[in-house]
């Protein structure tokens, strides 16, 4: 067993013994001195496998990516090559899943094809390594985790949520449990022969469990044709599959339902109370009392504030940023430095400006990102297709043939969610801007 998997296990040993505690209270008990003592030394130890497991799985990726191919041996070919055609330094993070990307499709779906095209081409030897080794299956190629982990982390920059600060966990057999402190004891001063007040400490868990997300990515067959290695395509294709993953993970982490196979969203994590209807009016005195109470939501039950920021839609923060005071200054002028009243602000579209009755209502969050977790499966697999059709964001089908297309369908398993659900605040019924 690698040293990855024992600590995994170990961990999940521990994740047990932690659960079992926690279900004492959740069936009414109360724990001793000595189960609270237990339960905070648990916390600590997996805590600090966590810890060693993110740096083994690192140094196994470093591994991995200079490792190089031994396989001409096998072949009969035991000379030393007469010319070396792969590069053997590691493929720049994020490109290498594009490059896979691209010999598959030049090699019109055959993965033996790709990876000798990968060997002759002046490609990495890791991404000729992964083309030799990955399994095709009914789902698509399987991307070797050291380029997945690498494509999720080059989401950051496109997802809001990601970028804001939301911490990214393993999957461990698709389910992640994360127990939590609802309420602490409290110390009472005492006069003489008075008794102490006894009170317990209250625990519950977030679960997270794999949820499949599916993106389909059209991209031009001019753009994949191109042969041998070109650092723009690569970009370019790299971006492409960022974008459309990214764009996905937002719609869903903020305002998914949760019902059925869908992640539940920061909107209905909320609790009823952090809802908020927008005010009657638009003045500046109304505005800027409303966007402080939101705030007020999380100052009033403890939450740390140094990991939160906002997220709207860029006609709300265009029409915040158009506001002005009565001596004509900007009401918000650290707008224009990506700020909103002391903390960060991300635009994005996925929240929609077409709510309500109307179909003209947005929302606002102030959330506490650091409080916020994404457990995902670092497993990805890509399929392509030049002959599928897929529908755009109209609504209409698109064939991928007749635009000259080749569809890439990215499949990831992940989830979402709040370790506190009261570090979320909710503005809604936002019509600011409406009109602009």
């Amino acid at each position: 067993m690698s040293l990855v998997l024992q600590m995994r296990s170990e961990r999940a040993q521990l994740v047990t013994q932690v659960q079992a505690l926690a279900q004492i209270e959740a069936g009414g008990g109360s724990l001793t001195v000595e189960q609270l003592a237990q339960f905070t030394q648990l916390e600590t130890q997996i805590n600090e496998l966590t810890a060693k497991i993110t740096r083994a799985e690192t140094a196994e990726r470093i591994a991995a990516a200079s490792a190089v191919p031994v396989d001409e041996s096998a072949q009969g070919n035991n000379s030393p090559p007469t010319r070396v055609t792969t590069h053997s330094e590691p493929t720049k993070p994020g490109v290498a899943m594009a490059q896979m990307v691209r010999l598959m499709v030049q090699a019109g779906g055959n993965q033996q094809v790709a990876a000798e095209m990968a060997k002759t081409g002046g490609y990495g030897a890791d991404v000729h390594m992964a083309l030799s080794t990955v399994t095709a299956g009914a789902g698509g190629v399987l991307v070797p985790e050291n380029f997945s982990t690498s494509v999720i982390e080059s989401l950051r920059p496109k997802s809001v949520v990601r970028k804001m600060g939301a911490i990214s966990l393993p999957l461990n057999n698709g389910n992640l449990t994360m127990p939590r402190v609802l309420g602490n004891t409290q110390v009472t001063y005492l006069g003489t022969e008075q008794d102490i007040s006894i009170t317990e400490m209250q625990f519950a868990d977030l679960k997270l469990s794999a949820k499949k997300a599916a993106a389909i990515v059209p991209i031009s067959n001019d753009l994949l044709a191109y042969s041998g290695v070109n650092p723009r395509i690569d970009a370019q294709v790299s971006s492409d599959l960022a974008v459309s993953m990214g764009l996905s993970e937002d719609l869903h982490f903020i305002r998914g339902a949760g019902t059925g196979s869908l992640p539940k969203g920061l909107r209905y994590w909320a609790l009823a109370g952090n809802v908020l209807g927008a005010p009657a009016g638009s003045t500046l005195a109304i505005v800027d009392l409303y966007l402080g109470s939101m705030m007020l939501r999380l100052e009033a039950a403890n939450v740390e504030l140094d990991g939160c920021g906002w997220i709207m839609a860029p006609r709300t923060i265009r029409w915040l940023q158009s506001l002005r005071d009565g001596n004509g200054n900007k009401a918000y002028p650290e707008i224009d430095s990506g700020m909103l009243k002391g903390y960060p602000v991300a635009l994005t579209t996925q929240v929609p400006t077409n709510l309500g009755v109307g179909g003209n209502e947005s929302e606002i969050y102030f959330v506490n990102f650091a409080d916020c977790f994404i457990g995902e499966d670092t497993t990805l697999a890509i399929a392509i297709s030049t002959e599928a059709s897929y529908k755009d964001g109209a609504g209409n089908t698109v064939s991928a043939f007749q635009r000259d297309q080749t569809l890439i369908r990215v499949i990831s398993k992940h989830d979402f969610g709040p370790r506190h659900v009261e570090s979320i605040s909710v503005g809604t019924a936002i019509t600011w801007g409406a009109g602009m």
